[in-house]
């Protein structure tokens, strides 16, 4: 028997979970407060999300080019774990843990302390 056949199909239903929740992320995103004027991409990470997007204040890329903003993740109970890049580092830093999604993206387009969209 070879490996492909001894491989259990993707699940249907998380495939469709994952369908539905990348259009609602892109459209969460329109409504954040940094940089409107860039268009982030809402890319599949493992079971999250990861976004990315020019880095417009150029202090991160100073050429202007694409870089990490975001890793959101869920965990078993539904609950969510949202990351920022720490760019010096090269490391993801968890911000908040335990969210709904909504909360998750509240936070990540209000970004107060600018932790997101540097």
């Amino acid at each position: 028997m070879n490996a492909a056949a001894r491989t259990a199909p993707p699940d249907p239903t998380a495939a469709q979970v994952v369908g539905f929740m990348r259009p609602f992320i892109e459209r969460a995103l329109k409504d954040r407060v940094r940089y409107r004027y860039v268009q982030p991409h809402v890319l599949p990470e493992g079971a999250g999300f990861r976004i990315e997007a020019p880095c417009c204040s150029r202090n991160v890329d100073r050429e202007g080019g694409v870089i990490d903003i975001a890793l959101l993740t869920p965990s078993p109970d539904g609950r969510w774990r949202l990351q920022a890049r720490d760019h010096g580092a090269g490391v993801w830093e968890t911000r908040a843990e335990g969210l709904s999604l909504g909360e998750a993206l509240d936070m990540l387009c209000v970004d107060a302390e600018r932790r997101f969209w540097p």
